[in-house]
């Protein structure tokens, strides 16, 4: 694997080293920072930390004999992790926290290299985790979006291909309740953060790679036919419908797992991280697969390909060599990507068998476009400004208690006030 020469800028002193397999020196030229030291991990694998991860820590450190790594599992990262960026001591790596505006990248997360250097070896990094034309995190995996599914009891309810609509999906998960015992739709309400990947659907309805960013000009992106119209619509009538857990407020993410794999529940919105969680926790894990979102432009399914979370270096770091030798390391040399049914990070990296049924379905992959330059925290802005909260949960929940009838809202009444809001913090925004 080619050697890799980083530039970091820490205190106003620039620091060199290269960051490559096989343990490789660093490279003259600066001040050289030695790779070695104690470097703690941040992750949110609490599954698997004292399992696969001790494996890679094995691995790692015989190539840098010199680093010893420690890992922090954290259940409720993006909230615990949030919380710790007030202070330095969020760890030396860490996973990204979707709450961070692009624009505040720079606060708290060494710059890696160029968009356009970077973009030469991984994927994802031309409109992710980016601000001002530098990277700032590397994608620990790739995801395609869609429907995790136990094939199983959609084939037991007479259901076999995939929805075309979102009428079709309804439909089939009405099939579900009538002729089998599975839950149709698991919308893991007292977790919070599943439901958030509902919206990493936004792309995919319009197979269009801009559209995540159109609606930074738009007052009404819940306006009919658009894409959170379609996707919040969906989620609605699913649970107004009863198509979904009796009692939201009790769902465990971890036992939603189980409930999948042994077929009591029928489906999940989540990425394709989660193929291979489901599939582990099931009795055959060929039971499970995965579906493209019930939406199709001009006859053919789409389904958002995009990163993980990154991994990315504390800007306090004490000893960020080390730190991004395991950064590189675990995109490059960890094999995590491939261990859980992921695209790889690198353009280089293998085609995941678990995507298997986006072959049979006929699925198109759509990696979004980067926001235009100087705009990259435009929509995190104006949703900041409305206090909407597109990528937290309290904003699908919402969703879910208005169609369930525990707030008094209707699904109109949300859409004005979310199309009002949103209209409103454009204008404050623009000023």
């Amino acid at each position: 694997m080619k050697k890799r020469t980083v530039a970091l800028v820490a205190a106003g002193t620039t620091l060199l080293a290269a960051c490559g397999g096989g343990g490789g020196e660093p490279e003259a030229g600066g001040d050289t920072g030695e790779i070695a030291g104690d470097i703690t991990v941040l992750t949110n694998r609490t599954d698997i930390v004292d399992t696969v991860f001790q494996g890679y820590k094995e691995q790692f450190e015989s190539e840098y004999p010199d680093v010893t790594v420690t890992f922090e599992a954290i259940t409720d990262f993006e909230g615990e992790v949030t919380t710790r960026m007030s202070t330095a001591d969020y760890g030396d790596v860490l996973l990204i926290p979707n709450s961070v505006a692009p624009a505040d990248l720079p606060d708290f997360f060494e710059p890696l290299g160029s968009v356009e250097e970077l973009s030469e070896t991984y994927r994802f990094v031309t409109s992710e985790q980016n601000f001002g034309g530098d990277v700032y995190g590397i994608a620990i995996t790739g995801n395609a979006n869609g429907l995790v599914y136990n094939k199983r009891v959609w084939e037991e309810a007479g259901v076999t291909d995939a929805p075309a609509t979102p009428e079709e999906f309804l439909d089939a998960l009405q099939a579900i309740a009538d002729s089998t015992d599975a839950i149709p739709l698991y919308t893991n309400y007292a977790d919070g953060w599943p439901l958030s990947q509902w919206n990493s659907n936004r792309g995919a309805i319009k197979a269009d790679p801009e559209a995540p960013h159109q609606i930074a000009y738009s007052d009404t992106p819940w306006a009919q036919d658009e894409e959170l119209n379609v996707i919040d619509s969906l989620l609605f009538d699913a649970v107004e419908a009863g198509l979904t857990e009796p009692d939201p407020v009790t769902t465990n993410w971890e036992e939603s797992k189980v409930l999948m794999g042994e077929g009591k529940v029928a489906t999940m919105a989540l990425g394709s991280w989660a193929i291979t969680q489901m599939q582990e926790a099931a009795s055959d894990g060929a039971d499970i697969g995965y579906l493209p979102f019930p939406y199709q432009v001009d006859g053919t399914f789409h389904s958002v390909a995009n990163g993980d979370y990154k991994n990315a270096v504390n800007v306090n770091s004490d000893n960020k060599a080390a730190a991004l030798a395991w950064l590189y390391w675990f995109a490059d040399e960890s094999g995590y990507a491939a261990d859980q049914g992921g695209i790889s990070p690198r353009l280089d990296g293998p085609t995941p068998d678990t995507l298997a049924d986006f072959d049979t379905f006929g699925v198109e992959f759509v990696e979004l476009a980067p926001a235009p330059v100087g705009e990259e925290s435009l929509v995190n802005d104006i949703d900041a400004e409305g206090q909407i909260g597109l990528f937290s949960p309290e904003y699908k929940q919402r969703i879910v208690d208005a169609a369930r009838g525990a707030s008094g809202e209707t699904k109109e009444q949300i859409f004005d006030d979310l199309n009002a809001r949103w209209a409103k913090a454009r204008a404050a925004v623009a000023d």
